[in-house]
Order: structure tokens, then C-alpha cells, then sequence
């Protein structure tokens, strides 16, 4: 299992309320090398408050082994001309480290935030990649632009904005999703998928990974190197005492998305229709105070991975290490034991093996759905 992070170290989610510390674009290049020292996978950067592609330089500019993604940048705001080249520019800086995890954002973010005509997504973004790599196939090897599509066409490549050839063109593309369709387009054009953090082991499973296959069958690809990149909510302290406050957070998080109309799928399997709906009113009233109350005991273990910095690695192992090939989870460092702890966690989660997540993301051999199973404790 590959082991990420976001930035600063210790944040695991986006959730409602800031990190105990913000991002520092000043300490991104330490911190990436810090990462690398201690044996870490990789680091990823969203597209919140920061511009990720501008965070993702610093790190891989400073680091030489150290994997770099956007996790995710959106796409729709951009031309796929010009993420082709943000991501053309990356690979290049880092030598073949980089991946372009891309999303496509809801309705009213597209439409009120980014000032951008809505269309359906799934037929958008797998144009959209679609796009991306014919510009790249250009650059590379000279081959005529020609994009035929509904939402972009594109033909037009002159010299002076031709970036060229580069030594590792092969730039992995993630898409996130939660819904199945989404996670169909996945299978037929990208390299990866980044479920949403309420995507559950078994949503992915029962889900997710059987569109995967279904899309990947669709257009005749295999999935032998196809990667699932979760970004799990966790709660995770030093001991019990700090746990309090960050199993309080985790539950405001978990309300929060059960608002959110695009998630409500993962709650839906899991039988919980109606508290996405009493979340959803009580969002639409701003009773945010209101939200976290609707989190028992039960949906919290159910959504969230809790335990001590002794503990933790083995649980995100348990939890999910038969569906996911790729994880994200850090800790703060305030000392020397702060640094041990997580590179110990970094050996012990990329000491997984993944050989059963890739079993799971191939799917059956006779081509049958998979069973939807229970949900594995923490």
C-alpha cells in the first residue's frame, strides 16, 4: 500500500473547520523533504486555499524520489489545454513524479464559484481526459490535434506553444468520485480513482470497484495497474485525552457531507436515507450547531477510522487495506517522538500488501458483479 499526505502534516480532511495549523507555502519544500527522509509516499495538494499546481512545485523541486499529485485540482474551470500544460510542466520539474487527480465539482460550485456553464459530468469529464492526453500525444509525438466532442474541440497547435517532448510522458490521470457513473468513466479513461471520504470499504467494494470493472470492460482496458486513492476520515491523537476533540470534529465532518446531495449515495447503501435528509434541512436552515448531533456512536466507527498514533496505522491497514492500493493519512510533528511515530506509521502501512486490493480492483474472473458485504470494523 502506497502511503500520501496532504499538507501541513496531520490534516486528513477537508471537513468544515481549518487544521489545528493552516498551510505554510513557505515550509512546503521542508516539509516535502521531511516526507521523503522519513519514507513517505507521496504528498497531494487540493484545491481549497491554495493553488495546488504553485504548492506541488515547491515540493517536487525540493524532493528527488518523492511522488506529487493534485488530489484533486477541478477540472471544468480549466481548458483541457491548459491543465494538459500545468501537468506537462509538473512532470517535467519532477522527473516523472507526478499524477493529475482531477474533479469535477457540483452544480452550484461550477456555476456560482467558477462562473462556468454547467453540463452532466460524466460524459464532460471523460472528454475532458480525453482532451488532455490528445494535447499531450501532440506534444510528445507530433501528432495532429484533432478533439471532435461536445464540449471541446480543439485543433490548433502552432510552434510557439508546442511544449515538446518530455522524458517521462506517461502522466497518471485520477479522477474523484463517489457515484457510480462517475466511477465508470474512471474505468474506461483513467488510471485511478479518489473516492470521496464517506465511501465506505464496503460502498467501494459493492459500488465502486464493480462500475470500475464494468467501464474498464466497456473500452477493453485492463486493470492490472489501476490504483484506488482514498482519503479516509480519521481521528486519530496521541492519547485519549487529544482523541476527544478530534472524534468531536470527525462528527461534524461526517454531518456535513450527509447534507451534501452528491454523497448521499454512500449513505444510502448503508441505509441511512433518512439522516442525510434531516442533515440536508437542517443545512439548508444554517443550524450548523444542529449537524453534529445526528452522529450516534454507531454511524461515527461506521464512517471513521479512531484510535491513538499506537494504534492507527494498523487500523487503516485493517480497514482498508483489501480495496485500496493508495492511502493518505498523517500526523503533526512537534518533536523528535512526533517523527518517529509517523515514519513508523509510513513503514507499517506501505509494509501492506496490496495484493488483494488488486484482486478486488481486477474484480471476478467470469465477469460477475461482486457481492455487497458487510462492513469490516475498525
Amino acid at each position: 500500500m502506497r502511503l500520501e499526505t496532504l499538507l501541513p502534516l496531520g490534516k486528513v480532511d477537508p471537513g468544515l473547520r481549518a487544521p489545528d495549523i493552516p498551510l505554510d507555502i513557505w515550509s512546503v519544500g521542508d516539509n516535502a523533504k521531511l516526507l521523503e527522509s522519513i519514507g513517505y509516499g507521496g504528498v497531494v495538494v487540493e484545491e481549497t486555499k491554495d493553488d495546488p499546481f504553485t504548492i506541488l512545485t515547491l515540493a517536487a523541486q525540493a524532493t528527488e524520489t518523492l511522488r506529487v499529485g493534485t488530489a484533486v485540482a477541478i477540472a471544468f474551470p480549466r481548458s483541457p489545454t491548459v491543465m494538459a500544460l500545468h501537468a506537462w510542466t509538473l512532470q517535467k520539474l519532477s522527473r516523472g513524479r507526478f499524477t493529475l487527480g482531477l474533479g469535477t465539482q457540483v452544480r452550484g460550485h461550477i456555476q456560482r464559484r467558477y462562473g462556468v456553464a454547467w453540463a452532466p459530468p460524466a460524459p464532460r469529464i471523460r472528454e475532458y481526459v480525453h482532451a488532455v492526453r490528445a494535447v499531450w500525444d501532440c506534444w510528445q509525438n507530433g501528432t495532429p490535434l484533432n478533439v471532435i466532442g461536445n464540449h471541446y474541440n480543439l485543433d490548433l497547435m502552432v510552434p510557439l506553444f508546442d511544449a515538446g517532448p518530455i522524458d517521462n510522458p506517461a502522466i497518471p490521470i485520477h479522477l474523484a468520485a463517489v457515484n457510480p457513473r462517475l466511477c465508470g468513466v474512471a474505468g474506461e479513461v483513467a488510471d485511478g480513482v479518489r473516492p470521496h471520504p464517506v465511501c465506505t470499504p464496503s460502498y467501494i467494494r459493492s459500488v465502486m470497484l464493480p462500475a470500475v470493472q464494468q467501464g474498464a470492460a466497456r473500452a477493453g482496458r485492463d486493470l492490472s495497474e489501476f490504483r484506488v486513492a482514498m482519503k479516509p476520515l480519521v481521528a486519530a491523537a496521541r492519547s485519549e485525552e487529544e482523541l476527544i476533540s478530534k472524534v468531536r470534529d470527525a462528527r461534524a465532518r461526517i454531518a456535513f457531507y450527509a447534507s451534501t446531495p452528491g454523497y448521499a449515495a454512500a449513505f444510502e447503501h448503508l441505509g441511512l436515507e433518512a439522516l442525510a435528509a434531516e442533515a440536508k434541512i437542517l443545512s439548508k436552515a444554517q443550524r450548523w450547531e444542529a449537524l453534529p448531533l445526528l452522529i450516534d456512536d454507531e454511524t461515527l466507527e461506521t464512517f471513521v477510522t479512531i484510535g491513538t498514533y499506537d494504534e492507527i496505522g494498523q487500523k487503516l491497514v485493517n480497514r482498508y487495506g483489501d480495496v485500496v492500493t493508495d492511502i493518505e493519512f498523517s500526523i503533526a510533528i512537534r518533536d523528535d517522538e512526533d517523527r518517529n511515530t509517523l515514519q513508523e506509521l509510513a513503514h507499517l502501512v506501505q509494509s501492506a500488501d496490496e495484493s488483494i486490493a488488486r484482486a478486488a480492483i481486477r474484480g471476478p474472473s467470469d465477469g460477475s458483479k461482486l457481492t455487497p458485504q458487510v462492513e469490516p470494523s475498525c
